[in-house]
């Protein structure tokens, strides 16, 4: 039971990590490495760390919005959501802090181990990493921005980067496939926006579904999906044949999926929406990474 997990052990950071998420950090490398492999550039050693790195960032990104969201006092029993570890005191404060500056850490070792590959510049990219994993929560979320960071720090930065670490160089390919992938992994957070809207309201969390109304949220998540897939099918322009027929059979899962998020409309019963939107995604980048190494 959960009710009897012992603070600070292995399975409270477990679930502080949140592994499920973690589909969000690999989906961009996955398919830009396919990219790569396509363009005959496929390294194993800056991919392999590229994943290290996503991964281990995103676990960071998780025990930061933990420790915020518990001390903003926004992680309340109200919440339909997943209850956070700080919240439930399965983690203590003072052990969540080191927990983010373990993963962040590590994770900055990762990156530096990718500098012979891509240079100094990655720096830049690694703190911008770190300071908008803070800002996100504390500041961001709260004015909307959400969204445009899960489009840049899930699509376009590691996309691009990954591609430029073993290819070095940025073909016009990477920018299709990075707008696809931040597309497709941001209807993750217009659910999670949808589901807590009124939670949000109340705690002054003005998200783009908070101020533009749950319609306009509902036909957000379904736009972003049809989105992504557009962007990868115009890959048939740079004479990859698969691009516009393997990734649409994604188009089928995730329209149920939008139906069944309408249907359901509020309350716990979404988050059963969270797993499939999880699983919409990865199904959708083994797509695009299958059409690209077929070719």
């Amino acid at each position: 039971m959960i009710s009897t997990i012992h603070q600070n052990s292995f399975r409270a950071w477990l679930l502080a990590a949140r592994p499920k998420t973690l589909t969000a950090a690999l989906i961009p490398v996955v398919t830009s490495s396919a990219l790569a492999y396509s363009h005959s550039a496929f390294s194993w050693v800056p991919a392999v760390l590229c994943v290290v790195f996503a991964a281990l960032m995103q676990i960071a990104a998780n025990f930061i919005n933990d420790l915020f969201d518990f001390l903003k006092g926004t992680d309340g029993p109200e919440r339909l959501g997943p209850k956070r570890a700080c919240a439930q005191g399965w983690i203590s404060v003072k052990a969540m802090r080191i927990g983010i500056g373990v993963a962040l850490v590590l994770a900055c070792s990762a990156g530096l181990c990718l500098l012979p590959y891509g240079g100094w510049t990655l720096v830049l990219l690694g703190v911008a990493c770190v300071v908008f994993a803070f800002l996100y929560t504390t500041l961001l979320s709260y004015c909307g921005f959400g969204d445009v960071l899960v489009w840049v720090f899930f699509g376009f930065v590691p996309v691009a980067g990954t591609y430029y670490v073993q290819a070095g160089s940025f073909p016009a390919e990477v920018w299709w496939l990075a707008a696809a992938s931040g597309l497709a992994t941001d209807t993750l957070l217009v659910l999670n926006n949808f589901r807590d809207r009124d939670t949000d309201r109340t705690a002054g969390k003005r998200t783009i579904i908070v101020v533009l109304g749950e319609r306009f949220g509902s036909l957000f998540y379904l736009g972003q999906g049809v989105a992504a897939y557009l962007c990868v099918a115009a890959l048939t322009f740079y004479s990859y044949r698969f691009a516009a027929i393997l990734p649409a059979v994604y188009l089928i899962p995730h329209f149920l999926t939008w139906r069944e998020m309408v249907r359901i409309d509020r309350g716990m019963a979404l988050n059963r929406i969270l797993g499939l939107t999880s699983r919409n995604m990865l199904f959708f980048a083994l797509l695009v990474a299958a059409a690209l190494l077929l070719e």
